[in-house]
């Protein structure tokens, strides 16, 4: 007969977990999502302000309703591109998380 260990469970928060610091977001890729969200943003005070609504001396019809959102989007993406309002360097900052890389990478 051979006698046996008593194992004591894991403790839950130990499972999964390794020597490495947690992977840092690629930085592209948050201003990117930065800039995607400024964009949307721009695009709706465009469209509240009134861009791309049909004039009454024109009467554009369906057709200009149906596009006007295209129109706005579109624009705002060229302005967010062109640094917009500074909105998306703002949500990139946000969106490190607090002291950005620089914290991050020094806990680890």
């Amino acid at each position: 007969m051979t006698a046996s260990l008593p194992l004591s469970p894991v403790p839950p928060l130990l499972v999964g977990r390794s020597s490495h610091p947690p992977a840092l977001p690629d930085d592209g890729a948050l201003r990117a999502a930065a800039r995607a969200a400024e964009a949307a943003f721009l695009a709706e005070m465009l469209r509240f302000a009134g861009l791309g609504q049909a004039r009454a001396a024109l009467g554009g019809g369906a057709g200009e309703e149906q596009l006007s959102g295209t129109l706005a989007r579109a624009q705002a993406e060229v302005l967010a591109e062109a640094g917009g309002i500074g909105l998306a360097q703002v949500i990139f900052e946000a969106l490190q998380g607090p002291g950005g890389r620089d914290d991050a990478a020094r806990s680890g």
